[in-house]
């Protein structure tokens, strides 16, 4: 067997995982989304479960890009039945006026390294506010979105009240996801 007869079943095969990505409309097959902020110094962590996104993806055209995220808040979950019956009241989420939360953006940009950001818009409590998410996207026809953000609480009203004081939550509240997408029928 020549060198030649050998690589062609391995690039054949490795061109089979490593489709590139090429312009489509996704939905979301599965997923996680998770914020984590502190309460007097200790970390914890908390779920949204329910969200739905669509993504409009085609790499030749990344102006043309959209992402868009609809988030049920009633279903937040620390862990903690107190902390998570507080997220829903008034001085947070507020979910008797404001259900669910949305991000939507238009247009990425290449980073490098298979790395994107966009500015979209987030609106939470009824206040939209620009937010900017940075992600991976992976190639192949179920592509999977990794990215991270960094919402502000108190531009969105997010624990005010006796909540409001930042040396007992930070303003600042990290979230992460994680999405895979098929093809949108």
């Amino acid at each position: 067997m020549s060198f030649r007869s050998f690589l062609l079943p391995l690039a054949l095969a490795a061109s089979t995982f490593a489709t590139p990505t090429v312009a489509a409309d996704y939905a979301q097959a599965s997923g996680a989304l998770t914020f984590a902020s502190q309460y007097q110094g200790e970390t914890f962590v908390g779920s949204l479960p329910g969200f739905r996104t669509t993504m409009r993806f085609d790499p030749a055209a990344l102006q043309d890009a959209s992402l868009d995220v609809v988030i049920p808040l009633a279903g937040a979950d620390t862990d903690n039945a107190d902390r998570d019956s507080t997220l829903k009241a008034v001085d947070f989420f507020d979910v008797a006026r404001f259900a669910q939360a949305r991000y939507t953006a238009r247009g990425f940009t290449r980073l490098g390294d298979g790395s994107y950001s966009t500015d979209g818009t987030l609106e939470l409590r009824g206040v939209r506010k620009p937010v900017t998410l940075t992600f991976t996207l992976s190639d192949g026809e179920r592509p999977t979105l990794a990215g991270r953000a960094k919402v502000s609480r108190s531009a969105f009203g997010v624990g005010g009240g006796d909540w409001a004081d930042v040396s007992i939550i930070p303003d600042e509240v990290a979230v992460s996801t994680r999405v895979t997408f098929v093809p949108a029928p």
